[in-house]
């Protein structure tokens, strides 16, 4: 669903990066739905950290009313927010901060939000790296979700790839103990790599290991994450599709 990050941060090298900026043309829908419920559900980028108090806020309770403890999960690369929508769906008492780049993925998001009367999603239209930087304090997420980011197929792009280890540190560090780190794709050399880089990172431990041993460190399929249009469709022409569910110890 989303792009990749270039090498690893070095004096000499570019920054990583969660994203290559794409063209596409914004539907008359995801126009609207940017310009007329944008601003309720998404969120600046700031170089301070977030306030989920006030991010998550209905507008219509005083604040401190409704103090229960909500899940924050981090999306990063929605695409066009079908498996973002569904989830949040599924799992209404969860929060859900999703970061995408792209205005039309970002408006047909915001058309679903309003289509299906949606509440714990907040968006923040800006690079996904930045974003755990500087709005993300160490051990704040119960949840990371990054679902068929760019595979950058070629040899000599597998460099771009956003599952490295320098973003991988980042997101063990924030999410809590218990957390966990979910990646899918449909590429089985990328799923290799993924499965090499976070069985690499000592915070994070995989949860297929031992319940799973005929899966080779793949997880099943959780029962939230839907199959998208595309996904049933490779499936159908026997593609795999590999989901890796990673905890942070």
């Amino acid at each position: 669903m989303n792009d990749s990050t270039s090498a690893p941060l070095a004096t000499a090298r570019r920054p990583i990066r969660s994203f290559v900026k794409r063209t596409g043309r914004t539907t008359a829908g995801q126009t609207k739905a940017l310009h007329e419920i944008g601003p309720q559900f998404l969120l600046p980028y700031t170089q301070s950290a977030l306030d989920l108090e006030a991010a998550y806020a209905d507008g219509k309770s005083p604040r401190g009313l409704n103090d229960q403890y909500h899940r924050l999960i981090l999306e990063i690369g929605f695409g066009m927010g079908e498996a973002t929508a569904h989830i949040a769906a599924l799992l209404p008492d969860t929060h859900f901060l999703c970061c995408e780049v792209h205005d039309p993925g970002v408006g047909a998001l915001l058309k679903r939000i309003s289509e299906q009367g949606l509440t714990n999603i907040r968006i923040c239209a800006h690079d996904a790296v930045e974003v755990i930087d500087q709005m993300l304090p160490e051990q704040s997420l119960d949840g990371v979700h990054i679902f068929f980011p760019d595979p950058w197929h070629k040899a000599r792009h597998n460099k771009r790839r956003l599952i490295q280890p320098p973003l991988v540190v980042k997101l063990a560090a924030r999410l809590k103990v218990g957390g966990y780190l979910h990646c899918a794709t449909d590429w089985q050399a990328y799923a290799e790599q993924m499965l090499e880089v976070l069985s690499a990172e000592p915070l994070l431990k995989n949860s297929a290991l031992p319940a799973h041993p005929n899966l080779h460190g793949y997880a099943p399929k959780p029962h939230y994450r839907p199959l998208t249009k595309f996904e049933n469709r490779g499936l159908k022409l026997g593609h795999g599709v590999w989901d890796l569910v990673f905890e942070r110890v």
